[in-house]
């Protein structure tokens, strides 16, 4: 596996290393610039729209990102922070670096690593609703693997007594409260800025605000810069001037959900409420899953 990774971040490296004309410095030389550590970081959740977010983010002239998620605070530590700054684009001075690697949001030893690197670096984490984040981690992991359980069988200890399987990790990452607890040991809360995976999809541009705010970037990334795919049901980015087509998500993203049993997901909304209301009051947002779920 790691040849094959360091060879796509070199191919990914050649990629994100150019045009430097994007700094605004009027060179177009893909060496100019320097290799430094991020000081932003998209941590989290896996399914819960890093991939649009981190997308929309580069197309900012003064963001820089990696387009491959380096996975170095999870499985990657023990090569040390030079290869990380290696695996990182060239950037220009005022520009910012940012990678993003959803599998961080809840690895135990992410939030000490980050900040022994940098105490300061920004962390974003987008978060949608657990439970549908459950079924599309759960449909990520059927079209690669056809042969695994249904999603009920892995839902449950006892289907009987409804006991729900916290441990199955399509499960356990939804419990946000329980991993942010971590990340606040390490990082206050005003380092950490929450994006609705729902709203990134509804309101691309106003979350992109957000965002763009939380970095100290101007806002360039604006409504503008999007149009709604209706066969995929999401927003893409319109083609930046120096390219000839729209950036969509690639057709992994927008795979239609397998059909789970109406009761299967009462059970699982009624075990992440308590969940989700501690992480509503631990981050002072709410972003209304409950409500979401009596409209439907």
């Amino acid at each position: 596996r790691d040849p094959q990774e360091s060879s796509t971040t070199d191919e990914e490296l050649s990629r994100a290393g150019s045009p430097g004309s994007r700094g605004g410095s009027g060179s177009t030389t893909p060496d100019y610039g320097e290799k430094r550590l991020p000081q932003a970081l998209i941590i989290g959740v896996k399914k819960g729209g890093t991939r649009a977010l981190l997308e929309a983010i580069r197309a900012h002239p003064d963001v820089r990102a990696v387009g491959t998620e380096p996975h170095f605070f999870d499985r990657n530590y023990e090569k040390g922070l030079e290869w990380y700054r290696n695996v990182m684009p060239k950037t220009l001075d005022g520009q910012i670096t940012m990678e993003k690697t959803p599998s961080y949001f809840v690895t135990n030893e992410a939030p000490r690593r980050i900040h022994s690197m940098a105490k300061d670096t920004k962390l974003i984490v987008v978060v949608r609703n657990p439970v549908t984040r459950a079924i599309s981690d759960y449909t990520q992991t059927l079209s690669k693997k056809p042969e695994i359980p249904t999603f009920e069988v892995l839902a449950f200890k006892n289907r009987t007594l409804g006991l729900i399987d916290a441990s199955w990790s399509a499960i356990r990452i939804g419990i946000y409260a329980l991993h942010l607890e971590n990340w606040l040991q390490y990082f206050p809360l005003s380092q950490i800025l929450f994006v609705s995976g729902e709203r990134l999809i509804t309101d691309p541009a106003g979350e992109m605000a957000k965002v763009q705010d939380f970095l100290g970037l101007k806002r360039i990334v604006t409504e503008k810069h999007f149009y709604f795919n209706k066969t995929k049901g999401f927003p893409c980015l319109k083609k930046p001037e120096d390219s000839s087509a729209p950036r969509c998500l690639g057709k992994s993203k927008g795979r239609t959900h397998p059909k789970i049993d109406p009761d299967v997901i009462h059970r699982l909304r009624k075990f992440y409420k308590p969940f989700n209301v501690m992480f509503y009051q631990m981050t002072g947002q709410d972003f209304q899953w409950e409500q979401e779920e009596s409209d439907k």
